[in-house]
């Protein structure tokens, strides 16, 4: 491949890996994801975890979210540990230029920031999604909604004109286009796109058509958020063209958990949606292209997942990860040959969300000792199986739909898997650093924003030029 590629990394939130027409669905309308299908090699037994935050800091550390104090996406919990080192600070260290833009949600507080954490370019919300508030520090900008949002630039708040994907997706290329300009080192973008998450809003032009194919309106409006989400997609397929970018970039698509709104439409045979321990829960869409390095139309069947994506960008720069202690493999033996031997190993998944002690509502009711969650919405995936509990094991390679529980024929099974089980979580167990983290703190993302509007107000974003 010669010279280090650039790295654009694409990620949106919510939709499963049955919410795209490539995949089977029968109606919704992905023409450039789908045309993206079939320039990749995508890896079609591809993991990552039941909610997004947990996923995110996956992602970004290379280990399992438990393992970086990741265990929810509000109360604190969603903050990824504070001295684990990002695949952002790996690749800034390998000589990339760095740059996020959408949504971060692993901390608030400026230590926690991306800027903190390897991303030399950063255009964010705050929260787990535009608008949101909980308790403890997580508060994006009051009252910021999907069109127009105000949003952080590098420190600065600005007030951007259109819809939230849209403007991600042109603060993105805008970036990357001055990276090609400035042409001395290569770039990792990581776009995060906020939608298809609620509040489901989008222009009426992309729910409408689906109004008469679904059995609510708000699915209607689900399904035009991907619409949106692929248009935008077209449009970064064609700028990477049109700036001679596609032969030395590569592109990597894929989403941070199964559906919210979809499944009952198409699964693709799986059960569960976003939340479930099931496979609907967890396995998502990942394609990869780069000329030289994928081989258009490959379907890789290995088994892989989140924590796999770190060392395989690492791996791709030439970056030293040495020491780091990651647990994930890099992918890029498989990419460059499908034959390459892949030992099976044991994938474990846990839900988290047990109630927090002070936090309202639902989040604080219910038992609070974390131990008694153990055993409660955990999973382990081999190659072939997938324990969904202590009680329920399926045969993935035979039965995706978890359809048959097996745990009675295979005792041996059920007891190999518990066991490397519970001794992943007595080691993690003294690394959930967030568990007693107080709520009774300020909103940093928020009071920093009301304090610009005091001080020096809010001024109108400069849409890049493309």
């Amino acid at each position: 491949m010669g010279k280090q590629p650039n790295i654009l990394f694409v990620m949106t939130d919510d939709q499963g890996y049955g919410d795209i027409r490539a995949h089977g669905h029968p109606f919704i309308q992905t023409p450039n994801l789908d045309k993206l299908y079939a320039q990749s090699s995508r890896f079609t037994d591809y993991h990552v975890s039941p909610t997004c935050a947990p996923t995110r800091s996956a992602l970004m550390s290379g280990k399992n979210p438990f393992e970086v104090g990741v265990t929810h996406t509000i109360v604190e919990r969603e903050r990824m540990a504070l001295g684990v080192p990002t695949v952002a600070e790996i690749l800034k260290k390998a000589g990339y230029a760095t740059g996020i833009f959408g949504k971060w949600h692993l901390g608030e507080e400026d230590a926690y920031q991306p800027g903190s954490r390897g991303f030399d370019e950063v255009f964010i919300h705050g929260a787990g999604g535009i608008g949101q508030r909980f308790a403890g520090s997580q508060g994006d900008v009051p009252g910021n909604n999907y069109f127009n949002p105000t949003i952080r630039h590098n420190g600065t708040f600005v007030k951007t004109e259109g819809y939230c994907a849209d403007v991600f997706t042109q603060q993105t290329l805008g970036w990357i286009r001055e990276q090609k300009e400035k042409g001395d080192q290569p770039f990792f973008a990581y776009l995060a796109y906020n939608t298809p998450h609620t509040p489901l809003v989008v222009d009426k032009k992309y729910s409408d058509p689906y109004l008469d194919k679904v059995d609510n309106p708000d699915r209607a409006i689900f399904f035009g958020m991907i619409t949106n989400m692929d248009e935008n997609m077209g449009l970064i397929l064609e700028k990477l063209d049109e700036w001679d970018l596609s032969k030395d970039t590569l592109l990597v698509f894929t989403t941070d958990n199964g559906s919210s709104k979809g499944t009952p439409i198409f699964n693709a045979g799986m059960r569960g949606a976003k939340g479930s321990l099931s496979e609907g829960g967890s396995r998502v869409p990942l394609y990869f292209r780069l000329p030289g390095l994928t081989e258009p139309g490959e379907d890789l069947d290995q088994l892989a997942r989140h924590i796999d994506i770190f060392p395989t960008l690492a791996d791709l720069a030439g970056a030293d990860i040495s020491g780091l202690g990651l647990e994930g493999r890099s992918l890029i033996p498989l990419l460059k040959d499908p034959a390459t031997e892949w030992p099976d190993r044991q994938l474990y998944f846990h839900g988290g969300r047990w109630p927090k002690e002070g936090a309202r509502g639902k989040f604080g009711a219910g038992d609070k000792n974390i131990d008694n969650y153990k055993h409660k919405t955990f999973a382990v995936r081999t190659e072939k199986w997938r324990l969904v509990g202590p009680d329920h094991l399926f045969d993935i390679v035979q039965d995706q739909g978890e359809k048959n529980n097996v745990a009675e024929q295979h005792p041996e099974v059920v007891a190999e898997l518990m066991k490397g089980y519970d001794a992943f979580w007595d080691r993690a167990r003294p690394l959930l650093v967030n568990e007693n983290a107080p709520l009774d703190v300020p909103k940093p993302f928020s009071e920093s924003y009301r304090k610009q509007k005091e001080s020096t107000g809010i001024p109108a974003w400069k849409a890049p030029e493309l």
